[in-house]
Parts: structure tokens; sequence; C-alpha cells
């Protein structure tokens, strides 16, 4: 009889692990997993590649912009700029991913423990910088006055700020980076994290627990808020760049629960299990590790997503790239002539309307 109550339990959550074909609890009891891997094998790397190529152009775009083009003159800049650094660092843990799952984990044990601890950090310092610019686009939006009588002040804080979610997510991802190992068995080497013996459950319930909550809870729910509270204003505005601020706040949400929901109910799913040991069948347990592989997979691709719903949209940081284009000749002249006649006249409508309606650029 198939008894899928897994004893190690540790070895589902390592997100660079590829699941074995077998998990033992007591002699003869098997739960068969050659079809998750056999699905990982094909489905993952793939689009990991796809993730590491397209996020690291965009990211990298960010950064060259930031440095060459703009000074940190805002909270946002500062959070957008730590944000791509965030993002960058998730980014080139991907290649040993996209490897370790066509084949086994060839890298040594400090390589393994690398890349659990930096995909964590950025797990948890990526999603805390978003709730940080939602709370800044609240105060510069709803309490405009504020924010212009200590926006000197406000560029310290953000610094501190940013201080503070790094120092907290490396905090969080102490349990990586003490407890993640290379494992070999009959079938492969795996780097996985295996707790002690007897702190097994607790450790991965409150790994688990803690994810859910300060990675995606947390964060929601401010982004709810200020959000809630930013629309309202935006409506009775009169401004003409009002309707592209309210499409963005709306894509910044679509995208983060759409990205980011799926994982972490799957995360819920996990906890639940760890916390109840939850027997599940083995048709159950299977199709179980292949959602979550799927929703952590679409997960992934908010890193990618990040650049263009939260710097490329804005004229300033379009008129940088093309800049970049124009300077290293990825577009014409008679391109780059368009590109600013297209933007000056975007700009000029936009100055026009807001002085005929007396109202103040948000």
């Amino acid at each position: 009889m198939v008894n899928p109550n897994f004893t190690v339990e540790e070895n589902e959550d390592s997100y660079t692990h590829i699941t074995p074909d077998y998990f033992l609890e007591d002699p003869g009891l098997f739960c068969e997993k050659s079809n998750v891997r056999e699905f990982a094998t094909y489905f993952l790397p793939p689009i990991y590649w796809c993730v590491f190529f397209l996020g690291l152009l965009g990211n990298i775009l960010v950064i060259i912009i930031y440095v060459y083009y703009r000074r940190l003159k805002t909270m946002t800049d500062t959070y957008l700029i730590n944000l791509a650094i965030a993002d960058l660092l998730f980014l080139i843990t991907l290649p040993f991913w996209a490897i370790a799952t066509s084949h086994d984990w060839i890298f040594k044990t400090a390589m393994c423990k690398i890349v659990n601890s930096v995909y964590t950090v950025n797990v948890y310092s990526g999603m805390l910088l978003l709730a940080c610019i939602s709370i800044d686009r609240y105060i510069v939006i709803v309490q405009a006055t504020k924010a212009q009588k200590y926006r000197t002040k406000r560029l310290i804080l953000s610094k501190l700020v940013c201080f503070c979610v790094w120092t907290l997510a490396v905090i969080f991802s102490l349990p990586e980076i003490l407890f993640s190992m290379v494992k070999e068995d009959s079938y492969l080497k795996s780097c996985t994290i295996s707790y002690p013996t007897y702190l097994s459950k607790t450790l991965k319930v409150t790994v688990l627990a803690l994810k859910v909550t300060m990675a995606f809870c947390v964060p929601f729910l401010i982004m709810l808020f200020c959000y809630a509270m930013i629309i309202p204003t935006l409506v009775q505005a009169r401004s003409f760049q009002k309707h592209k601020a309210l499409k963005v706040i709306f894509a910044v949400l679509a995208v983060f629960v759409l990205s980011q929901l799926p994982y972490n109910s799957m995360l819920v799913v996990k906890t639940w299990d760890a916390a109840n040991a939850t027997v599940l069948d083995c048709k159950t347990s299977q199709n179980i590790d292949i959602v979550y592989k799927i929703t952590q997979s679409i997960a992934f691709l908010h890193c990618c997503l990040n650049p263009f719903i939260y710097v490329f949209i804005g004229v300033k940081f379009r008129n940088d790239l093309f800049k970049i284009l124009k300077k290293f000749s990825c577009i014409t002249e008679s391109q780059w002539a368009n590109c600013i006649r297209v933007e000056s006249n975007t700009k000029q409508l936009s100055e026009i309307l807001e002085t005929k309606m007396g109202t103040l650029s948000l």
C-alpha cells in the first residue's frame, strides 16, 4: 500500500531540488514520483531561461538608467533601484536551477546554500520593497503637502528603510543559509533543505508560514490599503494623467495577485499539510507537486514584469531608454526624432490641459 506521508518533508521545500522518483516512509512503502520529475525536466528549464534573459535585460536597463541619467531624487527612486538589484540577485541563480532540473545538482554545498538563500532574500526584499513603493505613492498623492515639506528627510529615510528591508530579508533567509545541503541517493544529487530531526516539523511550518505572511499577505494588504486610498484622490482630481495613473494602479495590483496568489495558495496547502500531517493519496500528492512547480514558475515572472510596470511606463524613463538605444545605434536618427516629437507633444498637451483646468500634477 502506498503511503505518501513522507518523512523527508524538507525536500518538498527545496527550490533547486528535483523531486526523486520515490519517497521512502517505511521499507516497502513507496509513492512513485517519476512523472513529476519528468514533467519538471521538460517544463521548468525553458521557463527558467526565458525569465533569466528577459528579467536580466529589463533590470539591467533600470540600473543603467539610474546610474547614467537619473539621480535618486525620491523615495520611490531608491526603492526601485533596490528592487532591480534584488531581482538581479535572484535571476543569476536561475541558470543553476535550470541545470539542476535538467540533470541533477553538480555544484558544491557552498553554492547550494548561496542559491537557496539568495532566492529567499529576493522573495522577502522584493515583496517588502513593493509595499514600500505603495506607501510612498500614498504619501506623495494623498498626503502631498506633508510629502513636499519633508522631502529631504524622506529621501534619507528611504535609505534607512532599504537597509532594514535587506536586513530583515537576510534574517528570514537564515534557515536556507544554515540547513541547505547537497544530498545524494541512488537516483540523483540534489540541493535541498534538511532540518534537524528534532526540529523538522516545527521549523518547516514556521518557515512556510513566515513566507506566506511576510512575502505575500503583509505586502498585499499594505498595497491594497494604499491604493484604495489613492484611487479616490485620483478620481476627484482633474489631471490629464489621472486615467493613466489609475490604469497603472490596476495593472500593478493585477500582476501582483495573478503572479503571487496561486503560488502562495500552494504554500498554504503545504503549510497545512506539514502542520497537520495530512494523509494524501499518492495521486493527489503528485498533482500537488506539479501544480506547485507551475505556480512557482508563474511567480518568477514578476521579476521580469517589475521594470515595465514600475519604471518604463514613465515618460522620463522612456526618454532615457531612447537615449540609450540611440547611443548604441539601436534606433535611427529619424526614429529618435519621432520619439522626441511624440513625447514632447504628449507633455505639452498635458501641461495645457492642466493649466486651463487649474489642476496640480499628481
